[in-house]
């Protein structure tokens, strides 16, 4: 067991929340490399083996640039919010075929206060949002048993901030799970606390809450025609 973040993680980002600008990211850049970017590109490469014990189809990538972990830099071109640099770090454990197709993903979160871990579809296209509510139309049962097993929904939380009013254009209002086709994200996530974070058993509780998340994952990728 070993630990990757420590409480100069928080310290880092905490520091970067207060001071959005450049010329105090570029004086402290080295502590962001230190503590934050290379602990995480770490834990990405060290979670791959465990990852791929729940999915084959599914990558842990720690290349530094166009892998798992999110560029701390913000794309703020379309932002009223032009500050440059993002105050969490975070990693997305990606499909295969992600560059292909629209596919759910398994993330982790780094932010003080605030840290997760979660999975499934954030954001899908209406198209993609379109298929995964008639599959689970077509598929109920296999939905039951996948979104709503009570160890899943005793420890995760399923995300409910994006939904509709009524029940989507062409299904049927007194359908069973027509809450859950209301949803135009489907993730299921639990908080972690810093504590857990700067840990030594970081890894093992990311490696049991991949395992935990796998058989949503699955029916999310069964949903979009991929592999599990």
């Amino acid at each position: 067991m070993s630990t990757y973040f420590t409480p100069a993680s928080f310290t880092f980002l905490r520091g970067l929340a207060r001071n959005n600008d450049k010329t105090w990211f570029n004086a402290h850049k080295p502590k962001y490399e230190e503590h934050v970017r290379q602990p995480f590109l770490q834990l990405i490469s060290d979670l791959q083996p465990d990852l791929a014990a729940v999915s084959g189809h599914f990558r842990a990538d720690p290349r530094g640039v166009g892998g798992s972990l999110f560029r701390i830099y913000r794309d703020a071109r379309f932002s009223n919010d032009k500050s440059p640099y993002k105050t969490w770090q975070g990693a997305r454990l990606f499909h295969e075929r992600r560059k292909q197709v629209p596919a759910p993903s398994f993330y982790i979160h780094l932010q003080p206060g605030g840290c997760f871990v979660g999975a499934g579809l954030w954001h899908p296209e209406p198209a993609t949002q379109r298929k995964v509510r008639h599959f689970i139309v077509d598929n109920p049962g296999a939905w039951k048993a996948a979104a709503h097993a009570p160890a899943l929904r005793k420890t995760f939380d399923f995300e409910e901030s994006e939904k509709l009013v009524r029940a989507p254009r062409g299904f049927e209002p007194d359908f069973e799970f027509i809450d859950d086709l209301k949803h135009r994200n489907w993730v299921f996530w639990r908080s972690l606390d810093d504590a857990t974070m700067t840990g030594p058993k970081l890894r093992q509780t990311l490696a049991k809450d991949l395992v935990a998340l796998g058989p949503f994952v699955d029916y999310l990728c069964a949903a979009l025609d991929l592999e599990f």
